[in-house]
């Protein structure tokens, strides 16, 4: 919407608009914000502050708004669209049941889906034990050493595994090997990932063929996707003959399948992948799911993402945290391994949930009752004359049928199942916890077989049956009761801090509202029931969603074509990278491989190009934080033959619309690069300015910041990735969906055709009810609160940067690096006194050491905002303190933080009062936070690294 547009006055009757729900600060507060940056409007403050340049004409191109109440029935339409069916098609995925206590507590409580990354652990205690919950479940059931927190889905997962195996394999060869009995799906995001950074990925039946004579690292599947089960020493002697050729084995293994089966780390197994969504977690079209790697002894240090540790606070009580935070890909920059920057911390976290309400027995119950069922299945078939592939086998069972394949799938569709068409002679049959005798009977009818599925037998192999415990921590045999879950899912919230209690301002993260009404339809069945390699006729009604949101996606940012496949800002790096890559190689340049990244861009953008095959090379900033158009110039220069492309996030990593940007895109266009705006900060943009509109030749969109999917405590994510046309040939495609991407597409960036489908409907949701009208609106206040905020925080700390006018864009930077050369105080004093007020702290460090960055985003109320201006500046007066005397600076407020309840208990030698400590400047009894632990010492928790559910007794510091 333009400034000049008329306002759109809404029918006395109609209700009040979804906008006035999103954006926190009524009319009367604006204007006092207003007064305060010295604007008299949202138009005067907003034409200040965003270049002319990059403005773009006239109003949005979206529907007039929908109510809360109109959402939800075309939300309700859209989804009668979909057809549910039993699904047998398997391939990795299968169809499980949430317990509802798991379901109504984690998925659709916002005490969990609204919390953010860990990275405050004093404030994340109940997230990161319910991750060490994960990791142990992990660790123990493949038996290896050490566990992540969770990947984005298996076929990443896998591919990680791969590029950590070349890495860490002393073997001179660049070749990967895939055992044909891999997943389809896993076997092309590894080829993806691999081309982009030189590695060769041969594919071969490795019981027929056996190894090759060189190569640095296997990949087996565990049951295979055939549902086959080799003999131990297949197993075994995979990796005597990868050990020997000095290379690495990982084996992706189905969770549940191991309570019965021997772990891959018993047959020496160096690396296990997969994913852990039968573990309770609804298919949705393909995700959410939490994808896992494990690794042997020795190898934790080289694990990419996230790792969860053990360590003690300044009391030295057992804490949890990051562990080897320096690991994180955006701090290694070029140097990175991974791009990975998202997990899937709540999909982690309802999978965990789900083994610790079962517990092993249950588990293994589950797992006895699956098995059964494909084995009686088999045992009929045969019965009725149809022959079946192999002897051994889980849960998925391959039957052969001459020319017959497609009938007999079509027969069992016509009757309610989802079976897999495995060619024009075999049917893939994967039963899952949801399999019972009735759909058993289907399946038989559909072969034309009258006789019932046995019962209680088995076609596992007898040497491979799981002789160790495991998941013997009492943390997974605690909770059998619901009550007792309830009350440990409860527990573990109440030690958290999300955005249901209170702000989360931190700047490039836009922690904004996850309207209820926006999350509504993410449990329903008609979406959470979809397999993501059912009949495009299933998905419908996603198809004409995914349609909806990509048209209303390229409209707001001024692209042709958006990709909805990646499922995290950091995959939706890599396929612009990647797109860019392949339009340099089609129009006859492959030399083009020189990605210009400034020095203030996030960390993901240079990981991101390495892992696409780029070289970095770092453009300087200026004084102001700008981008230096001088050193752009001479960069283009330079590498004039090779340029590819420039990553730059716009407004800026430093809060800031860059007035240059135009100029910018020009001069790398003039030397025959590609323009690719980062999206993280599209927040400040939307409905004024369009990246395809002011020089982006691509963008990835983070809809869990923008288009307010929440953050889950670190992931669920999802990274759209938007082009011009001249890119769209370069999208993401998948080789089982072929209306998921182009034909000439790089290939599969994530596992599932869609990526994440079932959240989708979020964002879907927020652009249907805000409109263009609403959607301006947000980018205005979004502006007008992070100046209101630098307006009040400037007397008290320096803003360090400002764009035209001394404004910003929609967040600040505060500078504490005066005062922490004059008194010592920190940013991560700062950062944990914040707790005791009552908040979150803002992004430390980032993008300047020693500073703050602050996003207040549109969705908090001027009261908020207010409390926390007093909150800074009541800290601000506390590091006066320090400065003048009053206290030591170890011996401070600031440097205690956060403060216990138990400390009140204990006795108090400090130099200022218990109340001064956990009462501090405003805060009122009432509702308060109380950090369950006190400041975390992570060197020891990285000197003692503990990645598992540790003894039920606290260390001792």
């Amino acid at each position: 919407m333009s400034s000049s547009s008329p306002p759109h006055i809404p029918s006395p009757n109609a209700p009040e608009p979804f906008a006035a729900r999103h954006i926190g600060p009524g009319e009367h507060e604006q204007a006092k914000m207003l007064a305060e940056c010295g604007y008299g409007s949202l138009d005067a403050l907003v034409a200040a502050a965003v270049p002319t340049a990059i403005r773009t004409s006239g109003a949005l191109a979206l529907p007039e708004p929908a109510s809360e109440t109109e959402a939800i029935a075309e939300l309700r339409e859209l989804a009668s669209r979909n057809t549910v069916r039993t699904q047998m098609i398997g391939l990795g995925y299968y169809d499980t049941v949430t317990p509802a206590v798991i379901k109504r507590n984690v998925l659709e409580n916002p005490a969990w889906y609204t919390a953010y990354t860990p990275y405050q652990p004093e404030i994340s205690q109940g997230r990161l034990e319910a991750l060490l919950n994960f990791q142990t479940m992990v660790a123990d059931l493949t038996g290896l050493a050490t566990a992540g927190a969770s990947m984005l889905d298996e076929g990443t997962a896998v591919a990680e595994a791969v590029l950590l195996m070349r890495r860490v394999s002393k073997a001179a060869s660049r070749t990967v090997v895939l055992d044909a009995e891999c997943l389809p799906q896993t076997i092309a995001v590894v080829r993806t990932r691999a081309e982009a950074v030189g590695i060769d990925v041969e594919v071969r039946d490795l019981e027929a063929e056996g190894l090759p004579g060189e190569f640095f690292g296997v990949v087996v599947q565990y049951p295979g996707t055939s549902g086959v089960l080799r003999e131990p020493a297949f197993y075994t002697g995979i990796g005597e003959k990868a050990k020997a050729a000095g290379a690495l084995y990982c084996v992706a293994a189905d969770l549940l399948a191991l309570t019965l089966l021997s772990s891959p780390g018993e047959f020496g197994a160096d690396v296990a992948a997969g994913n852990t969504q039968r573990f309770g977690v609804p298919l949705g079209y393909g995700g959410p799911h939490a994808g896992y790697l494990a690794v042997r002894s020795g190898l934790e240090r080289s694990l990419p993402g996230r790792l969860v540790g053990v360590s003690v606070d300044a009391g030295g009580k057992q804490a949890y945290r990051l562990a080897l935070q320096t690991r994180e890909q955006h701090i290694r920059r070029e140097k990175a391994t991974s791009n990975i920057c998202t997990a899937q911390v709540l999909l982690a976290v309802i999978a965990s949930m789900y083994a610790v309400y079962h517990g092993p027995d249950g588990l293994a119950r589950i797992a006895r009752r699956v098995h059964a069922h494909a084995a009686g299945l088999a045992a009929a078939l045969r019965e009725g004359g149809v022959e079946v592939e192999g002897t051994h086998f889980f849960d998925t069972v391959v039957a052969k049928v001459p020319g017959g394949a497609a009938g007999v799938v079509a027969a069992a569709r016509e009757d309610g199942v989802n079976l897999g068409l495995a060619g024009a002679d075999r049917v893939r049959i994967a039963c899952d916890e949801t399999t019972t005798p009735a759909v058993l009977d289907k399946v038989l009818r559909a072969f034309g077989v009258t006789a019932s599925a046995a019962e209680r037998l088995t076609a596992l192999p007898e040497g491979l049956a799981r002789r160790d415990d495991y998941l013997t921590h009492p943390v997974f045999h605690a909770h059998r009761s619901e009550t007792a879950m309830l009350r440990y899912l409860r527990g573990l919230s109440d030690l958290d801090y999300a955005l249901d209690r209170g702000m989360i301002p931190l700047g490039s993260c836009t922690m904004k509202l996850n309207a209820t009404t926006e999350m509504e339809a993410l449990t329903w069945p008609e979406f959470a029931g979809i397999h993501p390699f059912a009949p495009k006729e299933d998905a419908a009604g996603y198809h004409a969603l995914i349609g909806q949101l990509s048209d209303w996606l390229t409209e707001v940012t001024g692209y042709d074509e958006v990709s909805l496949q990646p499922n995290a800002g950091s995959q939706g790096e890599l396929a612009g990278l990647l797109a860019i890559r392949a339009y340099h190689r089609a129009n006859g340049q492959p030399e083009r491989d020189v990605c210009l990244i400034p020095s203030s861009a996030h960390g993901t953008n240079a990981a991101s190009a390495v892992l696409a095959g780029m070289r970095v090379v770092v453009v300087a900033c200026t004084a102001d934080g700008d981008v230096d158009l001088a050193d752009l110039r001479s960069k283009v220069e330079t590498h004039a033959g090779t340029l590819a492309a420039i990553m730059v996030t716009y407004p800026s990593t430093h809060g800031v619309y860059e007035t240059g940007i135009a100029e910018l895109a020009e001069i790398v266009h003039g030397g025959g690069g590609q323009v690719y705006v980062d999206g993280a900060n599209l927040n400040a943009l939307l409905g004024f300015a369009k990246p395809g509109e002011f020089g982006g030749d691509v963008s990835h969109l983070n809809l869990h910041k923008t288009f307010c999917i929440p953050h889950g405590g670190g992931g669920p994510g999802v990274g759209p990735v938007a082009v011009r046309a001249h890119l769209a040939p370069y999208l993401p495609n998948h080789p089982l969906a072929p209306e998921a991407g182009p034909e000439t597409g790089v290939g599969p960036i994530s596992a599932a055709p869609y990526g994440s489908a079932s959240i989708l409907p979020i964002s879907w949701a927020y652009v249907r009810m805000m409109g263009a009208e609403g959607l301006s609106r947000a980018t205005q206040v979004a502006v007008l609160a992070a100046n209101y905020v630098a307006a009040r925080l400037a007397p008290h700390f320096p803003v360090l940067y400002t764009g035209q006018h001394g404004l910003v864009a929609h967040e600040c930077i505060l500078d504490l690096r005066g005062l922490t050369k004059q008194t010592g105080v920190t940013v991560e004093d700062v950062a944990k006194r914040l707790i005791d007020y009552g908040f979150h702290a803002p992004t430390m460090s980032f993008p300047v050491a020693g500073t703050l960055m602050v996003e207040p985003t549109e969705s908090e109320d001027l009261a908020e905002i207010d409390r926390f201006c007093a909150a800074m500046i009541a800290i601000r007066r506390e590091i006066d303190d320090v400065a003048t005397g009053r206290w030591p600076v170890e011996r401070s407020p600031l440097r205690g933080a956060p403060h216990t309840a138990e400390q009140l208990a204990g006795e108090w030698d400090l130099p200022y009062d218990r109340a001064l400590a956990v009462y501090p400047g405003a805060t009122e009894p009432k509702g308060k936070y109380w950090s369950p632990v006190r400041r975390i010492e992570g060197a020891y928790g990285d000197r003692n690294l503990v990645c598992s559910c540790p003894p039920v007794a606290s260390y001792e510091g």
